[in-house]
């Protein structure tokens, strides 16, 4: 294929682009195996009290996915984004085997090991792929339904697991699903992914974004918006580590069934899934600093008040609320990483934040886990809301617009006047 032939778009690319999404349902999926029973399991079966022991596991994930992540972005263009997903597949085979039979917590630790792996070549590679596909003007749409199609399979599987772990046990069966899921998304990968170079080097002709002069300590910290966007996604992840381990334990010390755990655990990802249908979307019309700032302010504000809240209505809606400040931010992430950076230094440079980001989940398990244990889980909870509130407020010092595009608020405005 020549580059002169290849298109950029989403419509020009569209049977490509939506095979991507499918596999990226398969990479969440991988995920939400553990969303709802993994800490009941280490509370019920190895009669670990300790939650910073218990969280554990997301740590181990957390840290492995990062620093899997910056490498899937380093070699994403030397090695081939096809090869990255198909080796990422591999890794993910033994991983519900070792869930259903794993005698010890040690074992439960090696399969999140091989989870953080899975995730950080799997999920890096379908995201970049579709950035690849659309070029400038739909990225947020790509990385919305590529986050979308992760995200409500994470629902739909923790979902799954809790209904299964509530009528049948804890193991083996609610991992069953995880065979099919890690051999449907190797066979996908393997005979009907398509590689994205010549789309890479179709965008690098006419992009006139300027190269950075250090991908990693710019995408880190010195570029304001990079930096922005970095720290940002260290705090949503810090605070989606704390959802996954602490929550369901929050929720069962009030005295709230299996069922009851598996549905509340699961609007929150299905919200974050679903909304980001619109919100990836939003992103390319809406001023990405506006999106940020109030996704992050949501999720502070949601999280402070789930201390308050008793009734299980109460804590649905509060995880919905969530799950809405985190589809706001998400896709927007990445968009923004994109919009920022030039496409000889996109795929590292979303490397580099997905480090950062990932990393979160293993600072969200070390700090909430010792503050539960020292204080109470309200405490840690109250901590981590306040440091989302503060991400915002970074965002909003530090950010500016590239584009022209309007605030969230004005944007809001214009709508609702337009469908009057």
């Amino acid at each position: 294929m020549n580059v002169e032939d290849v298109k950029l778009g989403l419509k020009e690319n569209r049977n490509q682009f939506v095979l991507l999404v499918i596999v990226n349902g398969f990479v969440g999926g991988m995920v939400g195996l553990e969303r709802s029973v993994l800490p009941q399991i280490a509370e019920a079966e190895f009669h670990i009290a300790a939650k910073t022991a218990i969280l554990s596991f997301i740590m181990v994930f957390g840290i492995v996915k990062a620093i899997t992540n910056y490498f899937a972005g380093t070699f994403a263009g030397k090695l081939g984004r096809k090869n990255l997903l198909i080796a990422g597949w591999l890794v993910g085979i033994p991983i519900p085997f070792i869930l259903m039979f794993a005698q010890s917590w040690n074992l439960i630790i090696a399969a999140n090991i091989l989870l953080g792996i899975n995730q950080g070549l799997t999920w890096s590679s379908t995201v970049i792929m579709k950035i690849d596909l659309v070029g400038e003007k739909d990225r947020g749409l790509a990385t919305g339904l590529n986050e979308f199609a992760g995200y409500i399979a994470v629902a739909i599987v923790a979902f799954v697991t809790g209904m299964v772990a509530a009528g049948y046990g804890l193991r083996p069966y609610p991992f069953y699903i995880g065979i099919v899921i890690s051999v449907a998304g190797l066979l996908f990968s393997w005979f009907l992914v398509k590689d994205t170079r010549h789309h890479v080097a179709k965008d690098i002709s006419s992009n006139k974004t300027p190269r950075l002069k250090n991908v990693f300590w710019e995408t880190t910290l010195l570029n304001k918006n990079l930096g922005s966007v970095t720290q940002a996604g260290i705090i949503n992840n810090l605070n989606d580590g704390m959802v996954w381990g602490l929550f369901p334990m929050f929720l069962a010390e009030k005295h709230f069934s299996l069922s009851d755990i598996g549905i509340v655990t699961a609007v929150y990802p299905a919200v974050w899934g679903i909304g980001q249908l619109f919100t990836g979307k939003m992103s390319d019309h809406v001023c990405k600093k506006s999106m940020l700032f109030w996704g992050m302010f949501l999720q502070g504000i949601a999280l402070l008040l789930f201390v308050l809240a008793s009734t299980f209505s109460e804590y649905i809606i509060l995880a919905a609320i969530l799950g809405w400040g985190t589809a706001m931010v998400y896709p927007t992430f990445l968009a923004t990483v994109a919009e920022n950076t030039n496409p000889h230094d996109r795929a590292k440079s979303v490397g580099v934040f997905r480090l950062w980001r990932d990393l979160g989940y293993a600072v969200g398990a070390i700090l909430t886990g010792i503050i539960a244990d020292s204080l109470g889980m309200d405490a840690s909870v109250i901590v981590v809301g306040i440091l989302t509130i503060a991400s915002s407020l970074v965002i909003e010092k530090r950010m500016h617009c590239r584009t022209h595009a309007p605030k969230l608020t004005d944007w809001i405005f214009r709508w609702a006047k337009v469908k009057r």
